[in-house]
């Protein structure tokens, strides 16, 4: 891709070139090798994984790293999600990867590592993990064995094969993953307690890693470029501080095998440190550990990369202008949005879709992106939507919530013409709720972008319009949308009609007082949320669930963010119970449970009563208008999976849709994932 710079940028630090050894890097802007789930069934980087980097090259950035956390050995496995760079088959994937990426005018470098007791045992092979130690990991759950000298000879072997193949595919570069894995697992006093040659005293825990540098050497030469991704703070896990850390940096660098650091901090053991510390989140201010980073690369005189919730371009623009990083890495900021570098050299800043942070890229389904759905799914769904060859047509969407903005913006951007109704005073929806609780105020972002879209492409937004099916059919549509979501469901709960509407209390209309029983049916964020606005009220709060895990239908990097809210406020769950009825007693509320586990009745009295069941639709309008679409209100779920136009939009009359909550209580992940699909092909 060859940039085209406004005036402005022509001057962006962002966008000046870094020479890293031979290798030009056109811009100062990365994307860090993680773990994002899209190779094939042999652990390769098919299709779907070069796509997926590849939009990333054509979006403009200078340098793109993938494999997070790619396998060396047998033994160093997770259940799924790795890459496999422990054969030659890998190669050809690799040479393939890399011409399509230097096509782009970006570079490609992967991550390889042993990932020692991090590796989970029950899994694949059934292979014992491996450590310097036979310390337990919390979040990866294996007691390894300590490693032998055949077993340190054996991996150093291994890493140097695995950075031959880098080399041999075409790749610009290797990092070895060392913060928390096998290497830093060495490096670190919590977790080498041996008392041979590498253990003890720091020249001794530092042993295993020259061993591997000089290997990796031996195996792809001088000139290829070879880094570390470095924990420079591990000190919350009892590891090396900061001060030991620069000392290891120095010792490395005056052993001359390396070409850049690629900083991390704190814990990366735990699910909390991850989502606080490693990979911070939503609950964490932006760029936490840029200050700490900027101190390690005064100490040392090789290149510094650095990735923790550099999410802003004020902020990225900052560090690389006053020297605090060489190369800025903004990754899961390239998940929300691909395009962030063409972006800036056009001047259009100001539409870069911003990374909030949700975390649900962390999760079982990664990388989806709340509000990119495109994430990932590149083969099939567009990252950037064209203008339609077909006929233009006017859609009408009924509701401005998250399906329906995103309907309206990529039908927009097709070309066609678009109304918007919104029965409310803003646009939002749903999530408009969602952003009450404090450390989730950044999902406004999702709305506003949106907004600003629509206002850039014209759309006629009309906001407190109460729509009818005549407001509708008045329009003259040829396709109508209805995302009006849904309302709070009673979960089929006899006495429901005693209990109080969730919504009430997250929008504050319902000041709750005396002892507050609520019950959480749906797994989700609601629950949670509707108790952190009830601590500070109710006198006293009891949360039962009918999950054996709080906020269970989250990621884990959001689940633990609630656990953590609850262990600060004292919320102690009471877990596996089903709400059967809800009846009066006297000036109080009786709640009867049933235990999931042992069938026991349970009577709970509380004053207030709240019940999250999720939401049930919002159907009026929809049905009204059934007898008068030419599809009467069916939606093509062949054609909607396979990408393809709705089979209806052919026939003479409008055609009448639905999505999102409108159809069934999700979130707002899926609901815009129902815009894409319906609307990127019409």
């Amino acid at each position: 891709m060859t940039q085209t710079l406004s005036p402005q940028a022509e001057k962006d630090p962002l966008l000046q070139p870094f020479q890293l050894k031979a290798l030009t890097l056109r811009n100062r802007i990365m994307s860090t090798a993680h773990a994002c789930g899209l190779g094939d069934e042999s652990h390769m980087p098919g299709e779907t994984y070069q796509r997926y980097h590849l939009e990333k090259a054509r979006g403009g950035l200078a340098l793109t790293m993938f494999g997070g956390s790619s396998y060396v050995a047998n033994d160093s496995l997770w259940a799924s999600g790795q890459l496999n760079m422990a054969t030659d088959d890998v190669i050809p994937h690799l040479r393939q990867f890399a011409e399509r990426i230097h096509d782009e005018g970006a570079a490609l470098m992967i991550q390889i590592t042993h990932l020692g007791r991090r590796a989970e045992a029950l899994t694949q092979n059934w292979a014992p993990a491996i450590a310097p130690s036979a310390i337990r990991e919390i979040g990866h759950r294996a007691i390894p064995r300590e490693m032998t000298e055949d077993d340190v000879q054996r991996v150093v072997r291994q890493l140097g094969e695995a950075a031959r193949r880098a080399q041999a595919g075409g790749l610009d570069g290797v990092e070895i993953m060392a913060h928390g894995h096998l290497v830093g697992q060495f490096l670190s006093p919590a977790t080498n307690k041996r008392s041979d040659r590498y253990g003890g005293s720091l020249e001794n825990r530092c042993r295993f890693a020259l061993m591997v540098f000089e290997e990796v050497r031996r195996n792809v030469g001088d000139a290829f470029i070879f880094g570390l991704r470095f924990g420079v703070d591990e000190s919350a896990s009892g590891g090396s501080d900061f001060d030991e850390s620069v000392r290891i940096a120095q010792l490395f660098e005056r052993e001359g095998h390396l070409d850049f650091i690629n900083a991390n901090c704190g814990r990366i053991d735990t699910e909390l440190g991850l989502a606080t510390e490693c990979m911070p989140g939503m609950s964490m201010p932006l760029a936490p550990w840029l200050t700490q980073v900027a101190r390690f690369k005064r100490e040392i005189a090789l290149p510094v990369f650095h990735a923790a919730k550099i999410a802003d371009i004020a902020t990225a623009r900052h560090a690389i202008r006053e020297g605090l990083l060489d190369m800025v890495a903004m990754t899961r900021a390239h998940i929300a949005d691909p395009y962030i570098v063409d972006k800036i050299a056009r001047g259009e800043e100001n539409r870069i879709r911003p990374c909030v942070g949700a975390s649900v890229c962390m999760g079982e389904n990664r990388p989806t992106c709340l509000h990119n759905q495109a994430a990932g799914r590149e083969r099939r769904w567009p990252q950037r939507i064209q203008t339609t060859s077909g006929p233009t047509r006017k859609i009408v969407v009924v509701g401005g919530g998250p399906a329906g903005l995103e309907a309206a913006r990529i039908s927009a951007e097709r070309g066609h013409e678009i109304v918007l109704f919104e029965a409310g005073n803003a646009l939002g929806g749903q999530l408009r709720l969602a952003t009450g609780t404090d450390w989730r105020k950044d999902l406004h972002s999702i709305i506003d972008w949106r907004a600003n879209e629509l206002d850039a492409l014209g759309v006629d937004v009309r906001l407190n319009t109460l729509v009818e099916d005549e407001t509708v059919r008045a329009e003259a549509p040829d396709v109508i949308i209805i995302a009006t979501g849904g309302v709070p469901s009673s979960g089929w709960v006899e006495g429901a009609e005693l209990c109080t509407d969730p919504w009430d209390v997250l929008t504050g209309a319902v000041r709750p007082a005396g002892r507050v029983l609520l019950y959480d049916g749906s797994g989700r964020h609601a629950g949670p949320s509707l108790a952190m606005r009830l601590v500070g009220d109710a006198t006293s709060l009891d949360y039962v669930m009918v999950d054996d895990v709080l906020a269970k239908e989250l990621a884990y990097a959001e689940r633990v963010i609630w656990r953590k809210s609850f262990a600060e406020h004292g919320i102690h769950p009471v877990s596996e119970h089903t709400l059967v009825s809800v009846r009066r007693a006297g000036n109080a509320l009786e709640a009867v449970m049933v235990s999931e586990l042992t069938g026991e009745i349970s009577v709970f009295e509380a004053d207030m009563m709240i019940s999250e069941f999720g939401t049930i639709p919002v159907e009026d309008v929809f049905q009204s208008l059934q007898s008068h679409a030419s599809n009467r209100g069916e939606t093509d779920m062949d054609a909607l999976f396979a990408g393809d136009p709705q089979p209806c939009l052919e026939k003479p009359g409008p055609s009448l849709f639905r999505i999102g909550d409108a159809v069934a209580s999700r979130n707002a992940a899926a609901a815009m994932y129902d815009a894409l699909r319906l609307c990127s092909p019409m």
